[in-house]
């Protein structure tokens, strides 16, 4: 027996208003999925005797990079043909419609993923850590951030599910034209359970069970499986998100997905082959260095 018959969801996307100034649900989301990763990830760093400053340094880049990749994979993966013009190009960068900033609402995760890893290959060759290394400690605390996207997305009232007459159905009524009025999955609330459910079990694994010694790759490869196999699959009950899906066997989003699926159960496989390969990292103390040298 159906316990709901659907949900009217009618919430605000803005939280509050200074003056003239909104602030969105979606900012606030991600403004504390970021301090939660940084809090997260300033414990581990404790956990292992690492300094502050370090993970200071490292938190602050990788949150500039996701940010930029966000931003540049939507229109890279989705709407390309941003790039053939300057005006294009300056929307990216700042989106002003009738003489107003509307905000960055054209973001993409995969480009994100790109950028992070991109970034903190570069952060450990810098550094001299293993790469490995590096990435396993973010990952372990990247899914909370992920968790909050998806539920701003909830608060926005967009990337909505598909129509269907599941008792828990959504009415988005600030989904626009074609939506408002429509019950379809939340299929934000779907991906927002796996990352945080994600999360929760990397905290109790890290703590509890590892205390600092993860096989190298482990966490890496756990958060691309799980994380992309259950956006491939939550895709097939999700609105197409540009023109360009409609019709499409598998759409740009579950495309994108499938490399990081397979990296990731490559990096998995490798992290129980290998499952001594437990790396650490000792911090250099850049500044006595120095002193020593001269």
């Amino acid at each position: 027996m159906a316990i709901l018959n659907y949900i009217t969801w009618t919430v605000n996307p803005v939280a509050f208003s200074i003056g003239p100034i909104e602030v969105r649900w979606y900012g606030l989301l991600l403004a504390f999925g970021f301090f939660f990763s940084y809090l997260t990830l300033s414990k581990i760093f404790k956990t292992e005797n690492i300094s502050q400053q370090l993970c200071d340094k490292l938190s602050i880049w990788t949150i500039v990079w996701t940010i930029v990749g966000l931003r540049l994979g939507h229109f890279l993966f989705y709407e390309p043909e941003y790039f053939t013009s300057l005006k294009g190009i300056s929307e990216i960068i700042l989106p002003i419609q009738d003489g107003q900033f509307v905000g960055y609402q054209g973001l993409a995760s995969h480009g994100a993923v790109i950028a992070i890893i991109s970034f903190l290959c570069y952060f450990a060759w810098k550094y001299k850590m293993n790469a490995l290394w590096l990435l396993d400690r973010l990952s372990l605390v990247i899914p909370i951030a992920a968790g909050m996207v998806r539920i701003g997305n909830l608060m926005n009232h967009e990337i909505v599910g598909s129509i269907t007459t599941v008792p828990w159905a959504f009415d988005f009524t600030l989904g626009g034209p074609g939506i408002a009025g429509t019950l379809r999955h939340p299929a934000q609330l779907y991906e927002a359970c796996v990352y945080l459910l994600l999360f929760l079990a990397f905290f109790i694994y890290y703590f509890k069970f590892a205390k600092g010694k993860v096989p190298a790759g482990r966490a890496t490869g756990l958060l691309l499986f799980v994380i992309f196999t259950a956006r491939f699959i939550i895709e097939f009950f999700k609105e197409v998100q540009v023109s360009k899906e409609v019709g499409m066997t598998l759409d740009i989003g579950q495309k994108l997905s499938i490399p990081f699926i397979i990296i990731g159960l490559i990096l998995l496989i490798y992290s129980i082959v290998k499952r001594d390969n437990i790396p650490v990292y000792k911090e250099i103390n850049w500044q006595k260095d120095k002193a020593v040298k001269k």
